[in-house]
């Protein structure tokens, strides 16, 4: 994936959907057009109720490879959509599908369409979403895993080193404050530099970094190779002297799913690493 097309595949992935339906005995027919719906619908036990996928979703996950592909995270097609007669589909709140919402909602089509860049919107989207489909009560168990490992109470004498967690390097985009990462990013045990922004992925100077002085570089850019050489242009930034750049790309740390506790664990130990 090129560094020219990752963030904006990342603003999507930070996107669920849901609804607020009851249960039913019967799944309805969904076509999912984001790879975090596909993962949270797969977790939650509910693969008979895919009907098809997008196909970054095809080639993400391997269950659902025997699906028909409707099209791409920005283009997928209405034709395709409407042709495997879905009773919902859900979809990320953006602007590219803005008029394909439109038009299956005049065709009586349901839409969940809900946004969740903050920790608590996307636990509520995944029950949403659990309850729609029928698997309210392991969307329920899924959502207590999540909160029982972000809440885990820390040491409070225990350091709490400061940490940028990079997007894309060039431009340089970071997390800021408000999202699950900023979340993640408590919950691991760091202070996120980043924080000070309202917008959860904020565009960066290198000179706010310098200033900033992190003692961790938690970059998440393609490709993961890169980093070190990358970073080691600026050896005035506090992270790169103490051998505090951490490569976390590859491994889905940063995307958004109904494994956040697994994400979560996964940074704890890339940060560990660093600090023996």
């Amino acid at each position: 994936m090129s560094r020219r097309v990752l963030l904006p595949q990342i603003l999507v992935f930070v996107l669920f959907a849901g609804g607020g339906r009851a249960e039913e005995p019967n799944p309805p027919r969904v076509v999912a057009l984001n790879p975090s719906l596909t993962a949270t619908l797969l977790a939650l036990g509910a693969r008979d109720a895919l009907v098809g996928v997008d196909d970054y979703s095809a080639q993400l996950e391997p269950r659902v490879r025997d699906l028909p592909r409707v099209g791409g995270l920005f283009n997928p097609s209405l034709e395709a959509i409407v042709g495997l007669e879905p009773d919902v589909v859900t979809m990320v709140p953006s602007a590219q599908h803005r008029s394909l919402r439109e038009r299956l909602e005049a065709l009586d089509i349901e839409v969940l369409a809900h946004s969740n860049v903050g920790f608590d919107e996307l636990l509520e989207s995944i029950e949403a979403l659990g309850a729609r489909v029928g698997r309210g009560e392991a969307a329920g168990e899924r959502i207590a895993a999540i909160r029982a490992a972000f809440e885990i109470e820390r040491d409070p004498s225990a350091p709490r080193p400061t940490a940028v967690l990079v997007i894309q390097r060039d431009p340089l985009y970071v997390v800021g404050g408000g999202s699950f990462l900023d979340a993640m990013l408590r919950a691991a045990g760091v202070r996120n530099a980043g924080s000070e922004f309202a917008e959860p992925f904020p565009r960066v100077s290198v000179e706010w970094l310098i200033e900033a002085a992190p003692e961790l570089i938690l970059d998440a850019a393609e490709p993961p190779e890169a980093a070190h050489e990358h970073w080691a242009r600026w050896p005035s930034l506090r992270a790169v002297a103490k051998g505090g750049v951490v490569t976390i790309a590859g491994d889905g740390i940063i995307l958004p799913g109904p494994y956040l506790d697994h994400s979560l664990r996964r940074l704890e130990a890339r940060i560990a690493e660093v600090a023996r």
